[in-house]
């Protein structure tokens, strides 16, 4: 075999395990590709080794990892440094680290797998942890006062225009992108994403689209099942099963009200109203996309000729509603509870039959010990909808081809960026780089991918199941988790996150409009007229021609 096509294969998403099962046979191989093979296969049986070893740390099933396991597998994904980095190579190089703390994941396992590169290297890394709550606020205050007292920085995709537009960002050295393996990166997370102006960035290290995470034994009760046959408001779901389309999702909401299953109380969807930093305003996103998001437009947060915001048309405002006349059927005390509460405090504990989250929730059900519902859960794209808005025409359209789906890809991911006040100093340019490279190493990830970590596959090769399986999951499960995960990232109706500058200025104003909303205090239209008109100004505020070429340069148009 060639090593271009070789290379082809495994860019593709296929291991070197897969790749030598696929040849005819070994001989065959071997004549097609020469005496390299030995080397090959060699190098193809060590990685396939250390990947083996690191996922059964601690393994499936053992218990939630602690941060012995952590600096565990920090220090046996350092060989790709130690053949870019001298022993000590760093010594007397300090660095300062911004990220998240949510869910005592993110900053807390980084702080791991670093332990042991700082032990070789001879660097020192100073962290500064954030609630998700407080991050943007922290981040748009560094950038407004011109005091970045970071090197490295855990930061979001949409946050580019505001960071990488301003000049503030260090550009990714070649020796980097070998490192990482860039090109196993899924496809809708390659350049542009995390580039600015043609220059790269950013070491991914997640990848971010909201699926639909259900309770399988809920939704196979027999009782629940006789019970639906006399209900009135079944929004095309004749038999009691999974709900496919946002109608149905609230219709089962309601209808699960007051009902039990195994003698404990039923509910069925979990909304998150109360606001989060800005980070909140993606679940309504995710309620909204099925209805705002037409095939025909690639828009659908505003028009992209003018940046009117769309955010009071009919599609937002029937998803605004959705929320209002969902949470009188949902647990009490609803109106306070974040995503946080929504994920770790109801969904894992019990309580809830239906969730829209990143893929934090299906690697968490079976590995975070204060999961219950690890063997009933399973997972889909977001819910569709019987029709769906043109905003061009002002009509709602019902599709040929049945219901309008549109998983929302919210947030493009986590990655690690470094800082340019770095960049006078070589050693602690190299430092950072090797840090941020050692975080988004192509072996570590596939360990965050499946254990509790703050970060979903991101990868071609977090794609086979076979692996997945031989760490300790179920195959049925993860097949179901990662087809969600994979059918959402390749959707031709995605919902696309706008890398534009004030991103997140927007999302925090609608979030606080939102509160109002759902705290009764006025109506779907009116808040969301208020949102609309408050995104008017931030986008003359940053510069309406600007936004629009920005806007339009990051939907592909």
């Amino acid at each position: 075999m060639k090593v271009g096509l070789y290379n082809q294969l495994v860019r593709a998403g296929a291991t070197r395990r897969d790749v030598l099962r696929g040849a005819a046979s070994l001989a065959a191989l071997s004549a097609a590709s020469g005496a390299g093979l030995g080397a090959l296969t060699g190098a193809a049986s060590a990685q396939d080794d250390l990947r083996m070893q690191i996922l059964k740390i601690p393994g499936v099933g053992m218990g939630q990892p602690t941060d012995a396991d952590f600096q565990k597998v920090g220090e046996l994904c350092l060989g790709a440094t130690k053949a870019n980095v001298a022993e000590g190579e760093f010594a007397g190089v300090e660095l300062t680290f911004m990220g998240l703390n949510n869910q005592n994941l993110h900053n807390v396992l980084f702080r791991g797998f670093l332990k042991p590169w700082e032990a070789y290297t001879g660097a020192k890394i100073n962290w500064i942890d954030l609630a998700q709550a407080d991050y943007n606020a922290r981040l748009q205050q560094s950038i407004a006062t011109g005091t970045v007292d970071f090197d490295l920085i855990e930061m979001g995709a949409p946050f580019e225009g505001d960071v990488c537009g301003k000049g503030l960002t260090s550009e990714m050295p070649d020796w980097v992108k070998t490192q990482i393996d860039m090109d196993d990166v899924v496809g809708y997370l390659q350049p542009p994403v995390g580039t600015w102006d043609g220059k790269t960035y950013r070491v991914t290290v997640d990848g971010d689209a909201h699926n639909f995470n259900y309770r399988t034994d809920v939704f196979s009760d027999a009782d629940l099942a006789e019970a639906w046959k006399s209900h009135d408001d079944k929004a095309g779901l004749e038999t009691w099963g999974v709900p496919t389309t946002w109608q149905q999702v609230q219709a089962t909401t309601k209808f699960l009200k007051g009902k039990q299953v195994a003698g404990q109380d039923a509910f069925g969807y979990l909304d998150a109203p109360k606001a989060w930093g800005g980070f909140g305003f993606y679940f309504l996103g995710s309620r909204a996309s099925a209805y705002a998001k037409h095939p025909d437009d690639k828009a659908w947060l505003f028009d992209a000729d003018t940046m009117k915001p769309r955010i009071n048309n009919p599609a937002w405002v029937r998803a605004i509603q959705d929320v209002i006349d969902a949470l009188p059927s949902e647990p009490a005390d609803q109106l306070n509870a974040d995503p946080n509460t929504t994920a770790f405090q109801q969904f894992l504990a019990g309580t809830g039959s239906m969730v829209v989250w990143w893929g934090d929730v299906g690697s968490n059900v079976k590995t975070n010990d204060s999961s219950v519902v690890g063997d009933v859960t399973g997972f889909s794209i977001l819910p569709g909808s019987d029709d769906v808005y043109n905003s061009k025409t002002g009509a709602w359209e019902t599709l040929a081809s049945g219901p309008n789906y549109a998983p929302n890809c919210a947030y493009l991911g986590w990655g690690v960026y470094v800082m340019a006040r770095v960049d006078s100093d070589e050693k602690k340019k190299k430092a950072a780089w090797s840090a941020a490279a050692h975080l988004g190493g192509k072996d570590l990830s596939i360990w965050t991918a499946m254990y509790p970590s703050g970060f979903q596959p991101y990868r071609n090769s977090h794609f086979n199941i076979p692996e997945w399986v031989a760490a300790g999951y179920d195959e049925a499960f993860i097949t179901s988790y990662l087809n969600s995960e994979k059918d959402s990232y390749n959707h031709p109706n995605a919902a696309v996150e706008p890398r534009i500058p004030g991103i997140f200025q927007y999302y925090s104003v609608a979030e606080d409009e939102l509160a109002k909303i759902f705290a009764g205090q006025m109506s779907a239209q009116e808040g969301a007229d208020n949102i609309a008109a408050a995104w008017e100004k931030i986008t003359d505020q940053i510069g309406r021609e600007n936004q629009i070429k920005l806007y339009k340069a990051s939907l592909g148009m």
